[in-house]
């Protein structure tokens, strides 16, 4: 399929009415045809995946993520949906309704408990790196990050050890099975979710724990608006969701921030030289690459932009992904420049109320994770194909290297 937008698409009200997102998930083509929309059309409209919009420069996405009464997520949050049509609480609810189950998350993401968990995170991230430099490389996304997450999740959940290489696994399988819209695998896989899900909360109204140090006692202590507890089937969901989101963006991360490592040997010899240095970068690499192209909200009425009448309840997708390297907001946006100066204004994590709920704990695992990468390799280089995720997803979900470890470990 083509990557631009063609003179044809832009006759008439000069707005594209109808475009062709690109086929193959190459990010170099999918950046360059956020930049031709962004500059042209920055209110684009495709006929794909059902029909929605796209909004492509900066401001208005920092916008409509920020205006959660304008630009609702119980209707449709992701493009394409979930096949079977679900909806789980916090992602697809709005205010009121969303709000306890924020509250209950952030509870356990508060900055001491993190802290405390810093230390068990680093010992399964060298742990897990160990394993690729005995072997003298392997696949960054698959036999490290994935598996890292697992044990990210376990930890910041409290479950059992044994949990996180089913976790990897399950998790790998429903993705794969929702990026090719495979409503029976999806289900079969989810359910397995569903079992850790319950299994959990069973556990947790017997004994219940600390709610600032435990996800799903948290959720238990919270009530909704009218000061009732919340329903079963929105806790089991709430935790259902939670184990897989955390799931999908470390991979697809992890494979970016190897992979562009890879060509710029210089940076990867600064940051291992100075791992202090290593929270900017990530900062910068989750900017230059989010790992969503974007999210999904619909108007709750009709909207103006840019010229263009969006009507209420049609599909619009927020597209982080074009908004970080929007020039307006980011100078020379496709560069990594270390240490931006409004670095902490990118859209990575989202913004508003929706906007990722484990963005402290994900910054301190990715910071974790790649320290370990540097810190046990002399150097390390692609060394076979790349694979790309598809929509909603943007990144690498497969980045072979080829590890030379460090001599004096």
């Amino acid at each position: 399929m083509s990557s631009t937008v063609t003179e044809t698409q832009l006759q008439g009200d000069e707005h594209v009415n109808d475009f062709t997102l690109v086929e193959d998930n190459d990010p170099d083509k999918i950046y360059a045809q956020f930049a031709e929309l962004r500059s042209r059309c920055p209110v684009a409209h495709t006929t794909e995946n059902g029909g929605f919009y796209l909004l492509t420069k900066y401001e208005d996405v920092k916008n409509a993520a920020s205006d959660t009464g304008t630009f609702i997520s119980s209707i449709k949050a992701v493009i394409p949906s979930d096949p079977r049509g679900i909806r789980r609480p916090p992602l697809n609810t709005d205010p009121p309704a969303h709000t306890p189950y924020r509250t209950a998350l952030d509870r356990t993401l508060r900055p001491k408990r993190l802290k405390r968990l810093e230390f068990t995170l680093a010992e399964h991230a060298e742990r897990e790196f160990a394993k690729l430099v005995e072997n003298g490389g392997g696949d960054i996304c698959g036999d490290f990050a994935a598996i890292f997450a697992a044990w990210v999740e376990t930890t910041w959940l409290n479950l059992e050890d044994e949990t996180a290489p089913m976790l990897a696994e399950t998790a790998a399988a429903w993705v794969n099975a929702w990026r090719r819209q495979d409503a029976k695998e999806t289900s079969a896989q989810s359910e397995k979710l569903y079992v850790i899900a319950r299994k959990l909360f069973a556990d947790r109204r017997v004994s219940p724990r600390d709610p600032e140090q435990d996800p799903a006692s948290s959720l238990l202590q919270e009530r909704d608006s009218s000061g009732e507890p919340l329903r079963d089937e929105l806790l089991i969901g709430c935790l259902r969701q939670s184990l897989v989101v955390g799931m999908v963006a470390p991979p697809l991360l992890f494979g970016v921030m190897c992979n562009h490592l890879s060509k710029d040997k210089d940076l990867q010899s600064k940051l291992r030289t100075d791992p202090s240095l290593i929270p900017a970068a990530v900062e910068e690499f989750v900017r230059l690459y989010v790992p969503y192209r974007g999210f999904c909200r619909t108007p709750a009425r009709d909207i103006e932009l840019h010229g263009r009448t969006i009507p209420s309840k049609s599909p619009i997708t927020m597209t982080y992904a074009a908004a970080n390297r929007d020039p307006d907001a980011f100078p020379n946006p496709d560069e990594f420049i270390l240490n931006r100066p409004n670095i902490t204004s990118h859209l990575g994590f989202g913004r508003g109320r929706h906007r990722c709920a484990g963005m402290p704990l994900a910054r301190i695992a990715l910071q974790i994770g790649l320290a370990a990468i540097l810190r046990q390799s002399s150097d390390f280089e692609v060394n076979g194909p790349l694979e790309y995720a598809g929509m909603p997803e943007m990144g690498i979900t497969s980045c072979p290297l080829r590890i030379t470890p460090r001599d004096e470990l």
